[in-house]
């Protein structure tokens, strides 16, 4: 898989996106990612990629031209399934989103800045818009990395163990059940009992019955769904 990010603030990206699953990943082979920075496509001295928005206020937009150069740059030299802007008021990320993601051979993420990018951008050029929650952050480039995170891990091989990623929160519409690991009783408190029965089927039961209750405290609306 491919994955091109377009940012004004590549240093950002580098920390988050080298290290742990994603570094294996990449260094398997398995995920290829390249951070492109926006400022590159701008041809004045300053390198300036944001403006004054014509509807007056506070803030600054970025510019439509620097952003569809590099979108033309990347699109004449790959063929990509999504090109993706992260924005607050975009779809909000999912599980089933990261799912149906990691299954594409090559996407673009253009990171936001600012007040956000000319409208034009959203109109014509992306495919995708996508919010990591209800909040407004300094710039794309995290929820980019929460992004590309969510979908490499699930890349076949990413996890050593595979079955891992499959039982994580979400991937049913369901919160994961409690997990417990040695010693089986710590100041007093016990690990419960089926879990160390050796009964493969009740201790099945026991997580999903667990795992439904804690949805249905927790997330309702994931119920719902």
């Amino acid at each position: 898989m491919r994955i091109d990010i377009i940012t004004a603030l590549p240093e950002l990206l580098s920390g988050p996106l080298d290290h742990s699953i994603i570094k294996r990943a990449r260094q398997k082979g398995l995920a290829e990612i390249h951070i492109h920075n926006l400022r590159d496509y701008s041809f004045d001295k300053h390198k300036t990629i944001d403006d004054y928005p014509f509807s007056g206020g506070g803030g600054m937009v970025m510019m439509i031209e620097p952003i569809d150069l590099a979108l033309a740059d990347l699109k004449s030299k790959t063929g990509y399934d999504e090109v993706i802007y992260t924005s607050p008021d975009g779809e909000l990320f999912s599980q089933k989103m990261a799912n149906r993601l990691s299954c594409l051979e090559n996407i673009i993420i253009l990171c936001g800045h600012y007040k956000g990018v000319d409208q034009r951008v959203r109109d014509h050029l992306i495919t995708k818009e996508i919010s990591i929650g209800d909040y407004v952050l300094t710039g794309g480039e995290l929820a980019a990395a929460v992004i590309v995170d969510a979908i490499v891990r699930l890349l076949p091989g990413a996890i050593s163990d595979e079955e891992s990623a499959l039982t994580d929160s979400f991937q049913d519409n369901l919160l994961a059940p409690p997990l417990y690991t040695r010693p089986a009783e710590y100041k007093g408190w016990k690990v419960p009992d089926i879990l160390l029965s050796g009964n493969d089927k009740e201790i099945e039961n026991w997580k999903m019955d667990q795992a439904i209750e804690r949805t249905r405290r927790l997330r309702p609306d994931l119920l719902q769904e």
